[in-house]
């Protein structure tokens, strides 16, 4: 199905299942230019992970609305804001008894996981007491009023966190980005604090011998340009450049034949820019940031090329931007390595705040220290008792066999 591709794009999660049933653009490749590839059998590609804390459940419940046909129909003639807005969620009340039951189980047990991570957390800070039903509200992708029913609401509430959640995910994405680059700064400026004069020096040369190799790549084309997806078509594609082909292109790499370049199909793009640039084995290339730098060049193209905004790309979105000043003459696309990912005073704020955590990380080491002391302790005057309790056991012992005298004549003991 269409929609299971594309489960990020959740501004068109609804939506597109709609468009399951429509057929992609009729395209005459030449196969026999193509390198061979094995088929892919759309039932077979999984849903890419949302990164959503309830990414099972919305997939669960993405599967059982596939299965009403009257719901298939009404998103037939729905647009994307009015799926956005809520109207279509009233549809609900109108799928079949059968349908209704899987998404009410598929609500109880969404309930019961989120109660059994409350008791968890409160758990481990010994609390009780607490009404769990009243913590369920921090959880906004269901309504936790009615926790054995799904209702119009719950769909209408779904869609919206998810809606939300996804539009802030990439920047989140870059601000764990910036976090990690300070990061790998600090204990590298942490290191060379320990190091002598001589060693310092020459650990700061071959810093930057290994930032300039670092630096010398091939020139890196414009994300989404014509040179950058002729050499897709050339090097990837094994065809001729100069029968590149912007329709055909689209449907080699509309690789479920969906009629859509989802978000993981365009990165899919930029692989032979990004082996330019980054190397596994290079010791000073680093494939975290090659990700960050994939994740950009897919934002560039979805920014240039999706204009109703989202997160799909179309045919028609595509050959429109293929026609832009941009694809033909583009301006020069600046790498990582050309860039700043944070100032002195961010690094120093983060070294700040990196030092409050150390403070507090080693007051809470120093009283589960105290505490293991205390516990040995206790262990040790615990042993010293039993032991006391066992020496006065066997002296108990040892006084009852003195007090039992040899046998008597005749064979009888005598006490």
């Amino acid at each position: 199905m269409k929609w299971r591709t594309i489960l990020p794009q959740c501004c068109f999660l609804l939506v597109t299942c709609a468009l399951t049933t429509l057929e992609a653009v009729p395209i005459d490749i030449d196969k026999t230019k193509v390198k061979s590839a094995q088929p892919v059998d759309s039932a077979k590609i999984e849903p890419p992970d949302t990164g959503l804390y309830y990414d099972e459940y919305l997939k669960q419940v993405i599967d059982v609305l596939e299965t009403d046909s009257h719901f298939r129909e009404k998103l037939q003639k729905a647009d994307i804001e009015e799926i956005k807005s809520g109207r279509l969620s009233k549809e609900l009340d109108l799928v079949s008894h059968h349908v209704r039951t899987k998404l009410d189980e598929l609500k109880r047990q969404e309930v019961a996981r989120l109660r059994m991570l409350i008791k968890a957390k409160l758990d481990s800070f010994q609390d009780t007491g607490i009404d769990h039903h009243a913590l369920l509200k921090q959880f906004d992708h269901l309504n936790h009023m009615n926790p054995d029913k799904f209702e119009s609401t719950d769909l209408d509430m779904l869609i919206k966190a998810a809606t939300s959640d996804l539009e802030h995910y990439d920047k989140a994405r870059h601000e764990e980005f910036k976090k990690y680059e300070m990061m790998k700064e600090h204990e590298r400026r942490e290191y060379l604090k320990t190091l002598s004069e001589e060693k310092r020096k020459e650990e700061e040369s071959k810093f930057a011998e290994m930032k300039k190799k670092h630096e010398n790549h091939p020139k890196v084309n414009h994300p989404g340009s014509k040179d950058q997806l002729k050499e897709v078509w050339e090097e990837a594609d094994g065809l001729d450049p100069n029968d590149f082909d912007p329709k055909t292109f689209f449907k080699l790499h509309d690789v479920n034949s969906d009629g859509f370049l989802d978000e993981q199909e365009l990165e899919a793009l930029f692989t032979k820019e990004l082996e330019k640039v980054y190397d596994p084995k290079n010791e000073e290339d680093d494939m975290v940031e090659m990700e960050e730098e994939r994740l950009r060049m897919r934002e560039h193209v979805m920014h240039e090329v999706d204009t109703n905004k989202d997160r799909l790309v179309t045919l028609e979105e595509f050959l429109k931007a293929t026609e832009k000043k941009e694809f033909l003459e583009p301006d020069n696309w600046e790498t990582l390595d050309q860039q700043q990912f944070f100032t002195e005073e961010e690094l120093k704020e983060y070294e700040n705040l990196i030092s409050v955590q150390e403070s507090k990380l080693k007051k809470k080491a120093d009283e589960l220290q105290k505490q293991k002391e205390d516990l040995q302790r206790q262990h040790d005057q615990l042993e010293a008792q039993k032991l006391e309790y066992h020496q006065v056991v066997q002296q108990m012992e040892q006084k009852k066999l003195q007090q039992i005298s040899p046998s008597a004549p005749g064979g009888e003991s005598k006490i």
